[in-house]
């Protein structure tokens, strides 16, 4: 098996990813947030449910009500919400910049919730990471945005998420955490139009970038899974990075945003960091 695979399925799902969050950032601008959420998870929901239908699994593995999965998807629902209310109202530079530290919230997490064992070199990395948040936030000057702690409360929420899949039974397939997970999209979605109402329908337009959405994250969930099952962990998991290289690029090129420099300098410690704990893990 060739060791390239991995890495290029984890490119390509990263890829996937970004151009997902274009399509939902475009479509947000004529839709509420609440809207955009129902319709994308609804149709994911929908793929994965023929997908576990033609594999001849129940939909929802009866794992769902354990503790564990009750922490993933109310994590789920969490990180959802605000990394999408985030990206829809903040530059998606920015948002994906601040997702980026995710990997070092889940070695502090496993730490807490797992009794896992952290060398002072992780720990230093950690808090350099956090650093590097703090350089793209900025609180307390002019160059602050408030929405940004949006992207911060979504890291935190998929953080929970991933510390949660860590606990989940080996039985659960993909297409039953597929079905959960967009389960839970349309929760957040239905929660946030319980506050804001529900807008103005959606045009063809974004209806269609919406639809797009959906095939765009399916692929690169699809993609995502095979990169963790025919890659070495190790060697596959530090190109989950490469998502900040092409928001960044869709952020420039789509949405004129114009990353500063410490925002760049930030990105490039929290990635930096979050290298340094993967490669101390995997020893």
């Amino acid at each position: 098996m060739s060791p390239y695979r991995g890495p290029l399925y984890m490119t390509a799902a990263m890829a996937f990813f970004a151009v997902e969050d274009m399509f939902l950032k475009s479509a947000m601008q004529e839709i509420t947030v609440g809207l955009g959420l129902i319709l994308f998870g609804l149709g994911g929901l929908i793929i994965f449910l023929i997908w576990a239908w033609i594999r001849g699994e129940v939909p929802l593995h009866p794992a769902v009500t354990t503790r564990p999965l009750l922490l993933r998807s109310a994590s789920e629902v969490l990180g959802r919400l605000f990394y999408t209310l985030a990206f829809a109202l903040a530059p998606l530079s920015v948002v994906s910049a601040i997702l980026q530290a995710t990997p070092l919230v889940v070695a502090l997490g496993a730490v807490v919730f797992f009794g896992e064992t952290v060398g002072w070199r992780r720990w230093s990395a950690i808090g350099i990471g956090f650093v590097g948040v703090l350089m793209i936030l900025r609180p307390g000057t002019d160059a602050f945005e408030l929405t940004s702690i949006f992207a911060v409360l979504g890291m935190l929420g998929f953080a929970g998420r991933d510390l949660g899949s860590r606990a989940s039974p080996a039985s659960m397939s993909n297409a039953q955490l597929g079905v959960l997970g967009f389960a839970m999209l349309v929760i957040a979605g239905l929660i946030l139009i319980a506050i804001t109402g529900p807008g103005a329908m959606p045009s063809p337009r974004a209806a269609g970038q919406v639809a797009l959405a959906v095939v765009v994250g399916v692929l690169a969930y699809t993609a995502l899974t095979a990169a963790m099952r025919v890659g070495e962990v190790s060697v596959t998991v530090p190109f989950r990075y490469t998502r900040l290289i092409f928001a960044m690029i869709i952020g420039v090129v789509i949405f004129g945003e114009r990353p500063d420099t410490m925002t760049l300098a930030g990105s490039a410690v929290i990635v930096l960091s979050g290298l340094v704990v993967i490669r101390r893990s995997a020893r």
